[in-house]
């Protein structure tokens, strides 16, 4: 058997700058302004000293699925602190944020139930509302207006899905308002504030405690561990009945495996972290100030984002691909997004940023894409 009915569809990409080549990261000393490690947690002595300790205890894999002899007492313990985190009764681990969202739309909705989601939410989201059997509806990013026409011819129970901070354009959505759009319609609300936890908040706690929310106006919440929290995993936060229907009903859950118990432990770890060491938020807020005003000066073209994730905004798919590896030449990583991942025509550089990164390495990779735009232009 061989593939050949793809060899015109992979030599497309390859011509329009869309093909996609996974970088080896090797010893080579760059500066990472791609990572989605935002409180720098990745590395910390203490949870790699916390993972260490508990691969002794408990070995390095699971062994087997939550429900059958995965579960340990590191992943109950982890449960319990993020519910207590983001204040709710109950939290569930997930082995990925994609399975969690999946898993997560297709336990809750399916034939003869709605599901609305923004036209940029991660494809998890739109995977899951298109595996669930629902209908599915794609509203305008951000736009109130529509999605309150589209709630109001709606039957069957409403489900209303949204990313907290959307993970390309770095913007966030307007979830007071779809809070109470979905009260007044009598939908569900559910979140993914993957790139919010830890980022966003007083404690890290995300969106909906940067905005006061409570679990009544985001019932459903989701959450990863590998961006600010530096592990690897997520989680689904809510009342004890959505837990338990998940445990129930959500596939993602039930037929996989565990994750390690030592990355429970290390997640636990880096949880008193975020709690605690609020200089890390204070230092990333200076540093995405520091960014904005220098890009504002040199007049790069940055997208409207207050978030670690500060997207400047290129066009053409090629001329994205060769600026990542010019920067890559000049000692930076940055990655080229294009199509399909963002609309066509909006191919941009993802420059991200964390409390590690030092304001003089802000202000080098500042002069360096401006260098870049006068050599493109």
């Amino acid at each position: 058997m061989t593939f050949s009915k793809f060899v015109t569809h992979l030599e497309t990409l390859k011509s329009q700058g869309l093909y996609r080549s996974r970088r080896i990261i090797d010893n080579k000393a760059v500066v990472n302004f791609c990572s989605n490690d935002y409180l720098g947690l990745a590395n910390d002595a203490r949870v790699i000293t916390a993972f260490k300790k508990a691969t002794d205890d408990y070995g390095v894999g699971s062994g087997s699925a939550h429900l059958i002899c995965g579960h340990s007492s590191a992943h109950h313990a982890l449960e319990e602190e993020l519910a207590e985190f983001t204040g709710c009764e109950r939290a569930l681990l997930f082995s990925t944020g994609y399975m969690a969202n999946l898993g997560t739309i297709t336990a809750l909705v399916g034939r003869g139930d709605c599901i609305f989601e923004d036209k940029l939410n991660h494809a998890s989201l739109l995977d899951g509302g298109l595996s669930s059997g629902a209908l599915f509806k794609r509203y305008p990013h951000a736009d109130l207006e529509q999605l309150e026409k589209l709630l109001f011819k709606a039957s069957g129970q409403k489900l209303v899905v949204t990313d907290g901070v959307f993970s390309m354009d770095g913007d966030v959505a307007p979830l007071r308002e779809l809070a109470d759009l979905a009260k007044q319609n009598a939908a569900w609300l559910m979140v993914d504030d993957a790139h919010g936890f830890g980022v966003l908040g007083k404690n890290g706690g995300g969106l909906v405690e940067q905005l006061n929310l409570t679990s009544d106006d985001v019932p459903i919440l989701m959450g990863t561990l590998g961006k600010a929290f530096g592990t690897f995993g997520a989680f689904v936060a809510g009342s004890e009945m959505l837990i338990e229907t998940l445990i129930q009903s959500a596939h993602t859950y039930i037929y996989t495996t565990a994750l390690p118990p030592a990355i429970a432990e290390a997640t636990r770890e880096s949880l008193k972290i975020v709690i605690a060491e609020t200089w890390r938020r204070e230092k990333l807020q200076a540093l995405i100030t520091q960014f904005k005003t220098g890009a504002a000066q040199l007049g790069l073209p940055l997208m409207p984002s207050d978030s670690p994730i500060q997207p400047l905004l290129v066009g053409d798919s090629s001329r994205a691909t060769r600026m990542s590896e010019q920067l890559l030449d000049a000692g930076f990583l940055v990655s080229a997004i294009r199509p399909p991942t963002v609309p066509k025509g909006k191919a941009r550089l993802r420059i991200t940023l964390s409390a590690l990164h030092e304001f003089e390495e802000v202000a080098r990779l500042l002069e360096t894409l401006h260098l870049l735009q006068k050599l493109e232009n």
